[in-house]
């Protein structure tokens, strides 16, 4: 009779520690629903969604009339409405906002910022008192367009027939002393960089007194760090659907944007628009690449002089 022989990590082992049989292992949840710990919640999700879906239609339900007659009226008020609507839209959907440093004192400030989502939009709307630039097909689409104008939104194309007045309308407003928020990107991104910024955005930029660089972030979901697996649940391009996209988002929770408001400088401190584009873009990018790291972030100084 020929004796099994123990596998050779077992020989050193004594006998009471020896394995009879081999060990075999199974999920401790069995079924396809518990299998992938990343898959969201079927009921627990679509019930939050639903109701910050609600939530946020009845808000601006609310909050246009209340717009649309102060816009009618001398003064800063529809300003400041459109800014509480902003901030207050966020919270509704479950999104909370950090801010990081301190908008330019006084009117006639240029912000320019990364673009990554139409989430930028509430965003940067409740963190500074500002009106948006947009491209002229925003204007066009149904509700929103609508809001972007009680906003008093500047609508852009790239129809050279129109640029000039386009541009006036900008120099104008930044002359009347309102503040602008405009994207040199162009477009908006998968955001986990930073795309190039377009001088030919900046034209206007000498109207404005000072120019300030923004860095915004989608840096958290589920109280956790989002990592790159989670972006497409904040980035919104290319041919994305508003409504699924936001259905998606609108299931999770714990959300979070941070903006970075660096420091602010006039648009004379550098020679040409040219110039000027690129240490804006520097500094934006530097400030996105921090975040996605998760690491501590502060706003970066000013340019220096030519």
């Amino acid at each position: 009779m020929t004796l099994a022989r123990p596998a050779p990590n077992e020989s050193i082992l004594p006998k009471r520690l020896m394995r009879g049989t081999p060990l075999r292992f199974r999920q401790a949840l069995p079924g396809e629903a518990f299998g992938d710990i990343f898959r969201e919640r079927p009921l627990g999700g679509r019930i939050r969604a639903v109701r910050r879906l609600v939530s946020a239609v009845l808000w601006t339900l609310l909050a246009v009339p209340v717009q649309m007659a102060l816009i009618r009226m001398p003064g800063r008020g529809k300003n400041a409405w459109a800014r509480i609507y902003h901030a207050m839209l966020c919270r509704v959907i479950g999104l909370r906002v950090r801010v990081v440093g301190t908008p330019a004192p006084g009117g006639r400030v240029l912000f320019l910022s990364n673009h990554s989502s139409w989430l930028d939009i509430p965003v940067l709307g409740g963190a500074v008192d500002a009106c948006f630039v947009a491209k002229s097909e925003v204007g066009q689409w149904p509700g929103i367009g609508m809001i972007s104008r009680l906003g008093r939104t500047v609508f852009v194309s790239r129809t050279r027939g129109t640029t000039g007045r386009e541009a006036d309308e900008m120099r104008n407003r930044l002359g009347a002393g309102d503040s602008l928020i405009l994207f040199p990107e162009g477009t908006s991104n998968d955001g986990t960089r930073v795309l190039p910024f377009r001088s030919a955005f900046l034209a206007t930029a000498d109207a404005a007194a000072m120019i300030q660089p923004v860095s915004i972030v989608y840096d958290r979901l589920g109280g956790l760090p989002a990592c790159r697996r989670d972006r497409p649940l904040f980035a919104w391009y290319g041919d994305m659907e508003l409504a699924s996209h936001f259905w998606r988002l609108a299931r999770r929770s714990g959300a979070r944007a941070t903006v970075v408001l660096h420091e602010p400088f006039p648009p004379g401190t550098l020679p040409d628009r040219k110039a000027l584009s690129a240490a804006v873009e520097r500094i934006v990018a530097d400030g996105v690449s921090t975040l996605l790291q998760n690491r501590p972030v502060v706003p970066l100084p000013a340019p220096t002089g030519r």
